[in-house]
């Protein structure tokens, strides 16, 4: 006979959000503990090469203040042994990013031509197994030098110091664009290129004539196979429009752009107000997905679902699925009058099924003061929050929403906090960097939370198909004596891997987290 305290406990077991499990596939082993001679670093890029090496580069900085002064470039093995390492001391003025192809690292960089007067986006070029640099430029743009070129706030909504440029990869890192928007005497230009990642321009394409009303802040993009058609998803801002108090000033707009024109599809439907959207192709099916709000202060609702014509761009198809009790319970417990918001766009995972799931997180600025003797100074905090996650089905409906609750702030180097995914089949992970123990904050509700240990630990939560959740402390702080850098790995989803970086001061160390597959002991 089942006894009453047996079913209070069946009850609580079936309700509780996450259940602590040990059967989470997820396995990890070390590479050796390297001395390193940089002790002020930050992580430009990690790859993989088709040999099977990785390739890591990483800014180096020196000097007070402390100012880049070159790239440190590691080579490891499939066994995560370190095999080589070469010194590029070109510190460059804005290092974008970096990349292999074909057997040969690419450094991106914008860099100003003082003689030219010109901005340029240059290539930094090498083959990884005998580093020779040599550059190539991709582009340059005739501009007065300005302060800050990079549109580093891909949300900016105005345009005043005479040039501002952002790159963007798409999903596969197979290709990358690039806007421009700058003055030519009086006038503005916006002009857009589409680069594979071997350095071939697809596409080179004129928007000047659109900015004469709207200002472009581009956030997500897609491209086709052949990289011929460009689609580009961001908030279009009104220059010149009136506005009532219940209007906001930009609505999102989805640009497909080829060598030969473009098209636009505007998402603008009275009471709604998208956030975040993303444009999506699935086989050859186009579809954006992202959060909704029905006011216009971005106090999101649920999440958005759009089908589209990949030709035409028309809206076959389009769902709004309110968030569902069960996510607000998660989020908030009990509290009446809640409010969801500071959603930034992270992942997408397709099921087999051609179901979507959909992750973001809470993200916002603060700013506070630091005092240092006698004077203070305003520092910027970063705080990484609650993780949102959600399953559409190949139709848009949505079949569950979670909160994961967690508290991160930082006032530097971002890699240590926020977190990363990783979609297998009908299972999703997420890895971040906690305290020793979830802090519980109600019966049914668990928090995790920056600890204020040196070396947090790694957790892994697992959401099923069902949206079930579960979680487990994956790397001990014992195990690994270094902080990870747990939003910054390499995600090989051939071999369904994951290569995280792990630096302090003079040491550093990899470790590679494997999803599925027989359980290994840690090397060390």
């Amino acid at each position: 006979m089942i006894t009453r305290k047996a079913l209070a406990l069946l009850f609580v077991l079936a309700v509780l959000p996450f259940v602590k499990a040990q059967d989470i596939p997820v396995n990890y082993s070390l590479g050796e503990n390297n001395s390193d001679r940089y002790k002020f670093s930050t992580v430009l890029s990690i790859d993989k090469a088709s040999s099977g090496e990785t390739v890591l580069v990483r800014t180096y900085y020196g000097g007070l203040p402390l100012r880049p002064k070159g790239h440190f470039i590691e080579i490891y093995n499939a066994d995560m042994t370190l095999k080589s390492d070469y010194n590029y001391k070109y510190a460059g003025e804005h290092m974008v990013d970096g990349f292999v192809k074909n057997g040969q690292l690419y450094l991106l960089e914008l860099v100003y031509d003082y003689d030219k007067e010109v901005y340029q986006y240059k290539a930094h070029q090498s083959p990884i197994d005998d580093f020779n640099f040599s550059e190539r430029v991709l582009l340059s743009v005739p501009s007065k030098e300005v302060m800050n070129p990079l549109a580093v706030s891909k949300y900016n909504r105005k345009f005043g110091n005479g040039f501002s440029t952002a790159t963007h990869f798409n999903d596969d890192k197979s290709a990358f664009a690039i806007t421009v928007h700058h003055r030519e005497g009086k006038n503005e230009k916006y002009k857009i290129f589409l680069f594979g990642t071997d350095l071939t321009q697809q596409l080179k394409y004129d928007l000047s004539d659109q900015i004469v009303e709207k200002n472009y802040a581009f956030e997500n993009m897609a491209t086709s196979r052949d990289l011929k058609t460009l689609y580009f998803m961001g908030k279009a801002f009104f220059k010149k429009r009136r506005f009532d108090a219940k209007e906001r000033r930009y609505q999102y707009e989805l640009l497909k752009i080829t060598n030969t024109g473009h098209t636009t599809q505007e998402f603008a439907e009275a009471g709604r107000f998208p956030e975040s959207l993303k444009p999506i192709l699935i086989d050859d099916k186009l579809v954006s997905v992202g959060f909704y709000a029905d006011r216009k202060d971005n106090r999101y609702n649920g999440l958005a679902y759009f089908e589209l014509n990949p030709n035409t761009l028309a809206i076959q198809a389009r769902k709004y699925n309110p968030f569902s009790q069960q996510f607000m319970d998660d989020k908030f417990g009990r509290e009446v009058d809640a409010t969801v918001k500071n959603l930034i766009f992270k992942d997408i995972h397709i099921t087999p099924n051609k179901g979507i799931v959909f992750s973001a997180e809470e993200y916002f600025v603060t700013v506070g003061e630091e005092f240092d003797g006698n004077s203070g100074r305003k520092v910027n905090r970063y705080h990484y929050n609650d993780i949102v996650c959600a399953k559409l089905n190949a139709t848009g409906a949505m079949e569950w929403a979670r909160n994961i609750n967690k508290a991160e702030v930082t006032k530097g180097d971002a890699a240590y906090a926020s977190y990363s995914t990783y979609g297998n089949g009908n299972d999703t992970y997420f890895f971040i960097n906690s305290g020793e123990t979830p802090k519980k904050i109600g019966n049914e509700r668990i928090l995790f939370k920056q600890g204020y240990s040196r070396n947090p630990n790694m957790f892994v939560i697992k959401i099923d198909e069902k949206g079930g959740l579960s979680y487990k402390k994956l790397i001990d702080d014992k195990e690994v004596r270094l902080p990870i850098m747990v939003s910054r790995p390499f995600v090989d989803k051939v071999s369904d891997e994951l290569l995280f970086y792990a630096k302090r001061g003079s040491k550093k160390q990899l470790i590679q987290v494997t999803i599925g597959g027989m359980s290994s002991s840690p090397s060390k």
